[in-house]
């Protein structure tokens, strides 16, 4: 099952994670939510990360988390 939460307006959004090749060939990997599952959905947060909600959109995005 995905990771979801549900943001303040009580929308559900499923975590997802791409890997995507850079302009200069560099691998990098990105983590986004989405209102429903898709392919690279994610069981649980990366070690490191919280979800926080953008104050004015509801939108859900990753942040470290500060050692």
């Amino acid at each position: 099952m995905a990771y979801s939460q549900t943001n303040s307006k009580g929308q559900q959004y499923y975590l997802h994670q791409k890997d995507v090749t850079l302009k200069g060939g560099r691998q990098q990997r990105i983590y986004f939510f989405a209102r429903d599952v898709r392919d690279g959905a994610v069981e649980a947060l990366p070690d490191g990360y919280t979800a926080v909600e953008n104050a004015r959109t509801g939108l859900l995005v990753l942040k470290k988390v500060a050692k």
